[in-house]
C-alpha cells in the first residue's frame, strides 16, 4: 500500500461517519488534487531547471496543456482504482495490518494546501 492509499483511507475513514455518501467523492477529490500539485510542482521545478541552462524544450502552451492532459488522466485513475471492488480490497488489506497508521485530518488538508501554495509561488518565480 502506498503513502497515497494510506492518505485516501484516513481522509475516507474521517468522513465516512457523517457524509456516508460522499466519503469517496471527498477522498477521491483530495488524493487527485495533491497527486496534481505535487505534479505542478515538480513540473515547476523541472522547468526552472530547464531555464537556467538555458534550454527550450517545450513551449508554456504545451507544457500546460500536457499538464491538464496528465492530471485528467491521474482523476480518471484514482476514480477507477478507489471506486469499487479494489478499494474494498485495499481497505480490506489495510485492517488486516496489525499497526494501522492514522493521521491527522488537518494535517492531511493542510499538506495540500501547502503544496497548492509552494506550487504556486514556484510558478511566479518561473
Amino acid at each position: 500500500m502506498t503513502i497515497f492509499d494510506s492518505f485516501f483511507f484516513n481522509v475516507f475513514q474521517h468522513y465516512k461517519p457523517t457524509q456516508k455518501k460522499n466519503a469517496n467523492s471527498i477522498a477521491l477529490f483530495y488524493i487527485s488534487s495533491l497527486q496534481c500539485s505535487l505534479l505542478l510542482f515538480l513540473g515547476i521545478l523541472v522547468a526552472l531547471f530547464l531555464n537556467e541552462m538555458n534550454s527550450t524544450t517545450m513551449s508554456s502552451t504545451k507544457a500546460w496543456s500536457l499538464f491538464i492532459m496528465v492530471s485528467i488522466f491521474i482523476y480518471f485513475k484514482n476514480w477507477i482504482q478507489y471506486s469499487g471492488k479494489k478499494r474494498k480490497i485495499l481497505n480490506a488489506k489495510r485492517n488486516s495490518k496489525a499497526q494501522i497508521t492514522h493521521y491527522n485530518i488537518w494535517l492531511l488538508w493542510l499538506l495540500l494546501i501547502g503544496s497548492i501554495i509552494l506550487s504556486i509561488i514556484m510558478l511566479y518565480a518561473l
